[in-house]
């Protein structure tokens, strides 16, 4: 099992930036493949980016190709991503999940992450 904890959540002005952290205990992260999702009010939780267990692969969904950028530090248990270029229709929750699959494909489905933080809130005024 491994418990997930998000950070760096906050108020930013439209094309303004942020970075989140998400700091994982338990067992060994490096076995995870890593992914960042986001839930706004009155919608379902979308995939934003993905990461591969060594961090040598990542994906995004097209929104935020170009702007956001996923990374992780496998020796400090910590996944990262950068957002820049912030809108308004960005406000949501972010929440950073776990894989423990056996495959190496990076899943965008929330269905198939085993493990989720509690979120953070991005909150981006126009």
């Amino acid at each position: 099992q491994v418990q997930l904890v998000e950070s760096g959540g906050g108020l930013v002005q439209a094309g303004g930036s942020l970075t989140l952290s998400c700091a994982a205990s338990g067992r060994t992260f490096s076995i995870y493949k890593m992914a960042w999702f986001r839930q706004a009010p009155g919608k379902e939780r979308e995939f934003v980016a993905g990461i591969s267990r060594s961090g040598g692969r990542t994906d995004y969904t097209d929104s935020v190709k170009g702007r956001f950028t996923i990374s992780r530090d496998n020796a400090k248990n910590s996944v990262y991503v950068q957002m820049n270029s912030l809108n308004p229709g960005e406000t949501a929750v972010y929440y950073c999940a776990a894989d423990g699959g056996i495959s190496t494909t990076i899943n965008c489905r929330a269905s198939a992450f085993h493990y989720w933080g509690q979120g953070t809130q991005v909150t981006v005024s126009s």
